[in-house]
């Protein structure tokens, strides 16, 4: 469509324009909410705005969804939650379980991503990782099968789980991959970005609406897919 055919709302401050568009977003003139050259902070500021924001009650969590091994991965959250609490994973989990079985996954595979197999006490990932596979083995966390800790190698590649002798309904195949903490999700996202240049998309979910939060570095056809992931979910 030629760009005359759209309506500009002006502004006068990057406050105004994320305001704006989040009021739009919540009277149902727009589907989704997409970050422009504002800051994050800014924008997030709106959405969580008691009263004009999109809350709903759910945890926001960042979602990569990569292209990879011919198969689509949720990678979550390196983008929004920096160091999750055992209840925050289990929303993290949640809403990514939504994501999935909008695009089509049903009781998607989640692996809880630790650098160890096993469960080690002085490693707290390894110990949220079994929690919550219990808290999903007792009907805790619904529509999904959760199972770790694992390893990304054994998360991913059923060849590496029987060479660790590792029985899991996961391993080797999981749909969600749950990263500990912000540092280790960002750091794997850009890694299939930018080493082997994977497909991605990337949304914000457990608002009302999603939220598409880009990088100011990401291409074209990234800001595509996560426009059209956002159009999918919405």
């Amino acid at each position: 469509m030629p760009l005359e055919d759209y309506e500009i709302i002006h502004a006068d401050s990057d406050k105004e324009s994320a305001e704006l568009a989040v009021s739009q977003v919540k009277s149902g003139n727009a589907s989704s909410l997409m970050k422009g050259s504002i800051k994050t902070s800014i924008l997030l500021k709106a959405v969580l705005d008691k009263e004009k924001g999109l809350r709903s009650g759910k945890l926001l969590s960042h979602i990569l969804i990569a292209e990879l091994r011919n198969k689509l991965f949720l990678v979550t959250d390196g983008g929004m939650n920096m160091y999750p609490d055992l209840n925050q994973k289990q929303n993290i989990i949640e809403n990514a379980v939504r994501v999935a079985e909008k695009m089509g996954i049903k009781n998607p595979s989640v692996a809880p991503l630790c650098a160890v197999e096993s469960v080690n006490p002085d490693m707290k990932a390894t110990l949220d990782a079994s929690i919550l596979s219990k808290m999903n083995n007792r009907g805790q966390i619904k529509n999904c099968i959760v199972d770790g800790p694992l390893a990304l190698d054994n998360a991913v590649s059923l060849e590496a789980a029987k060479h660790k002798k590792i029985v899991s309904p996961v391993a080797g195949n999981a749909d969600i991959l749950l990263v500990p903490d912000i540092e280790a999700g960002n750091i794997f996202g850009k890694s299939i970005i930018y080493f082997a240049h994977a497909k991605v998309g990337g949304i914000i979910a457990g608002a009302s609406a999603p939220i598409i939060l880009l990088s100011r570095a990401d291409d074209e056809e990234t800001k595509l897919n996560s426009i059209c992931l956002a159009k999918i979910v919405s």
